[in-house]
């Protein structure tokens, strides 16, 4: 009986996903409210990534909200799975199992490599496709990567909850400069909007991104390494 609702469910979604795809068809224009965005952003923020620039900016309000819920997802599964320290949950062999020669090389050339493009992701999230949350999911990969090729990988809590705890704090004290020498929470003003197109510009749209990255980063990791045992 379960093995029948079990293809029944599939079958539903599959028809359902079935119908949203046989119906998409590319838009040849945009709403008035897109056009708006589209031409307000860039002028107003200096943000050739119009996405970056609505989430950080004009919804600042919603993206601190959505820090806070994995905040608190992270902070829940501390408190469901940090009952016992990660060295000393794991078995006995765990510690001095070595990878393979093909997945430590592997891992020694790719990592460099994920941790670089998540950086990249972050740094240029207001210029092209990417931010804080993409960057630092991509970072939490590399984590997720080390500690598969790595086991015996330890992850340092302790400096981890502090590097996030102070880019949280760092991203809120900016929501606050903007209130108080701008027009609202987390208006970019308060940095000069630099040179259109470039690394250094869009206010400090950079600067939040980049505190995003690095507490999603932090937390996605702590959540990895706690699932880990």
């Amino acid at each position: 009986m379960k093995t029948v609702l079990s293809f029944l469910v599939v079958l539903l979604f599959g028809a359902v996903f079935a119908s949203i795809v046989g119906g998409y068809a590319e838009r040849d224009s945009v709403s008035a409210l897109a056009e708006q965005y589209l031409a307000m952003v860039p002028r107003e923020l200096g943000a050739p990534n119009v996405v970056t620039g609505i989430l950080i900016t004009y919804r600042g309000f919603d993206t601190l909200g959505e820090v806070a819920v994995l905040f608190m997802v992270a902070a829940g599964v501390g408190v469901l799975l940090g009952g016992k320290d990660t060295a000393t949950a794991a078995e006995p062999g765990m510690r001095s199992r070595r990878p393979s020669e093909l997945v430590g090389n592997g891992a020694e050339i790719i990592l460099p490599l994920i941790f670089l493009f998540g950086a990249y992701v972050i740094k240029n999230g207001h210029l092209s496709a990417g931010g804080g949350f993409q960057g630092g999911a991509v970072v939490a990969s590399g984590t997720m990567l080390l500690m598969l090729a790595l086991p015996s990988t330890r992850l340092n809590h302790g400096f981890l909850g502090v590097t996030e705890s102070l880019a949280g704090v760092v991203y809120v004290g900016i929501g606050i400069l903007g209130l108080v020498f701008a027009a609202g929470f987390l208006d970019s003003h308060i940095l000069p909007s630099g040179e259109f197109g470039t690394l250094v510009s869009a206010g400090a749209i950079p600067v939040i991104s980049a505190l995003l990255g690095v507490k999603v980063g932090a937390e996605l990791s702590v959540i990895v390494d706690r699932f880990r045992n």
